[in-house]
């Protein structure tokens, strides 16, 4: 099973769209607000090299991780092997 997580803010329609998708699809993820917390800010720079959201990281079986940065659906599908 793929770990989900996405870093977001309270404000962004993208962050909305991305978890409506993943709602839709029966997706778990874990949530992180950037603007509250700091350190998974810094955290979601590092992975991303940016300070946009959102930023999704998808972490497979094996440990690979791979890093979305904005709302891409057929992106998200194939990565999520939906």
């Amino acid at each position: 099973m793929k770990k989900v997580t996405i870093y977001t803010t309270p404000f962004c329609s993208y962050c909305r769209m991305i978890k409506q998708f993943f709602a839709k699809n029966n997706v778990k993820f874990e949530e992180f607000n950037v603007q509250a917390d700091m350190a998974r800010r810094q955290e979601m720079i590092e992975k991303s090299d940016q300070m946009g959201v959102p930023v999704v990281s998808i972490v497979d079986e094996s440990g690979k991780e791979e890093i979305m940065i904005g709302f891409d659906q057929a992106t998200l599908a194939d990565l999520l092997n939906l």
